[in-house]
């Protein structure tokens, strides 16, 4: 199961206390997966399709336990794709679909159905506990959130951009700093920064899957964090060999043109040294010459040391 399945089994069995509550959560789902279609008889019957069995499930007994609706479940399998179902939950009472869509605010004393193509009605979430439940409802319904392991990265998509802003605006009342991208014919919002989702996922009561993110996130950094070490210290390590190879070159070539006798005394004790140990540190190099000199001296000498090689070689006509 990837990690957004396991926050949505999570939601979908997580119930508000208070009815305004589980009201703005159904507003939510029925938003993002629903249906209205008036009857010819006077009221309404209320459709949703999803392809997530949590959504359906948690809708059907948000049903129930708010309006004590029954609503009918079919599942409808995909003939290409036989591991596809869409689950089909309706609200077939005319009476009842009325009485939900009046609960919603989207119809009007007369019974005149608003429409929902421009998002929920602003009294539905007027509280935070509701935009809260809003929030839970539309990621249940519509959201996706990576596996931390990989990217942090939260999502809600919505084929109307009056949704999405919507969406946005919510979210930005519940300091959440979301954004909106167009990918095809959807309109994200999305969150990516790490904490944000960890807020994110505080707000909608999602606390075992919060806990997990965090663990992973722990867990990241840290092994993050000892990687840069190693990284600083491997290119360090290769820095000190290759600036003691380049050293022992032109103290071999000193050597070899000039010799070491032609040497100030100080000049000739760093290059014997660097010679008998190749890999040493400059503070190791100064500690092994009596008197002992410091990092600074022995970086001193090995300068002078490469300014005579490099005056050797252009004396010879050789390249620096």
């Amino acid at each position: 199961m990837s990690f957004s399945s396991e926050v949505k089994e999570e939601l979908s069995r997580q119930f508000s206390k208070a009815r305004h509550c589980e009201i703005a959560e159904l507003a939510a789902i029925i938003s993002f997966c629903g249906q209205v279609h008036k009857s010819k008889f006077g009221g309404y019957h209320v459709i949703i399709h999803t392809e997530n069995i949590t959504v359906a499930r948690k809708y059907f007994t948000l049903l129930r336990k708010t309006f004590n609706i029954k609503a009918e479940v079919t599942i409808k399998r995909n003939a290409f794709l036989k591991k596809s179902r869409t689950y089909i939950v309706t609200i077939n009472n005319k009476n009842d679909g009325l009485r939900l869509l009046q609960a919603l605010k989207l119809v009007d004393d007369r019974g005149g159905f608003y429409g929902m193509e421009k998002g929920v009605n602003n009294l539905v979430v007027q509280s935070n506990c509701c935009k809260r439940a809003f929030l839970r409802g539309a990621f249940l319904s519509v959201g996706s959130i990576s596996d931390p392991e990989k990217f942090y990265h939260l999502e809600i998509a919505t084929t109307k951009e009056e949704k999405a802003e919507q969406m946005k605006d919510l979210m930005k009342q519940l300091d959440l700093d979301a954004k909106i991208v167009t990918r095809k014919k959807y309109f994200v919002v999305y969150i990516k920064e790490g904490n944000q989702i960890v807020d994110c996922l505080n707000l909608i009561e999602a606390h075992i899957s919060l806990m997990n993110f965090e663990n992973i996130r722990i867990l990241k950094d840290m092994r993050n964090s000892i990687n840069r070490k190693v990284n600083c210290e491997t290119a360090n390590i290769q820095k000190t060999v290759s600036a003691a190879t380049k050293q022992l070159d032109d103290i071999k070539f000193i050597r070899d043109t000039i010799g070491f006798s032609n040497l100030p005394d100080g000049l000739e004790q760093i290059a014997l040294a660097r010679l008998k140990d190749p890999e040493a540190t400059l503070k190791e190099l100064g500690e092994a010459l009596d008197p002992p000199v410091g990092k600074s001296g022995v970086n001193h000498r090995l300068r002078k040391l490469k300014i005579i090689a490099d005056q050797i070689r252009e004396e010879q006509g050789g390249e620096l």
